[in-house]
């Protein structure tokens, strides 16, 4: 399969997303700046974490209005996949292909360390891959990774079956001891109506090396390959 990385200034983490897809899952893997009005034929448009455009304004804010989103939008509104981490996910929110907003933590403070999430979906972005008893060791790395919602969106992505990942301990148990940031509900990645279009804040990709003492996020993207065949 083919995916492309849509790289804004700022990004970081795109390197990252080339290397798992490129060397690691061996898929055919494609660079995207921000300028470009014209994506060629892919099989899905990964968005990276980062700190696009300095994060001015909100986390997002300004990337949505790259040439490229217009691109993206349409990508997503003929069905094809997009995945969005931490930064990428921002930029789904700010530009409406997913529910809900980013706030800054609870605390105030960037938080950098490892979290584990509970697959908390029957989407095939989760369960072709993944085991929803156990919990999957991921690193975050953000200060915007509140998710908030109003309470209609909230049920909408309840009765929907759109909320992706939770944030839980490593026993699996979704507690409110165990949420990093202040999500409501826990809420670490979300999906939108058509399944096709997805965000989480934690970075699988991070985690998808085996020289990394830890392959967790690995599952997740080759969940993603096989939901893609």
């Amino acid at each position: 399969m083919k995916f492309g990385v849509v790289i804004f200034p700022g990004s970081n983490c795109d390197h990252d997303m080339i290397y798992v897809f490129r060397d690691i899952l061996q898929q055919e893997v494609i660079p995207l700046w921000h300028k470009n009005n014209k994506i060629e034929s892919v099989d899905g448009i990964l968005l990276p974490g980062g700190f696009s455009y300095g994060d001015y304004l909100r986390c997002g804010a300004l990337a949505k209005f790259s040439p490229i989103m217009n691109e993206v939008r349409e990508f997503a509104d003929k069905g094809g996949f997009i995945m969005g981490i931490c930064n990428g996910f921002h930029i789904l929110c700010e530009s409406g292909l997913l529910p809900g907003a980013l706030l800054r933590n609870n605390n105030q403070k960037f938080i950098c360390k490892n979290s584990y999430l509970l697959p908390s979906s029957k989407t095939a972005y989760t369960s072709c891959h993944l085991d929803k008893d156990k919990p999957l060791k991921i690193p975050i790395a953000h200060a915007e990774g509140r998710y908030y919602a109003d309470e209609k969106t909230l049920a909408e992505l309840q009765a929907n079956d759109q909320i992706l990942f939770r944030y839980c301990d490593e026993n699996g148990d979704v507690l409110e001891s165990a949420n990093p940031n202040g999500s409501l509900m826990n809420i670490a990645g979300v999906c939108n109506k058509n399944k096709n279009v997805y965000g989480m804040m934690p970075h699988p990709e991070r985690c998808a090396d085996i020289e990394l003492c830890n392959t967790d996020g690995l599952l997740i993207f080759q969940s993603v390959l096989k939901m893609l065949q």
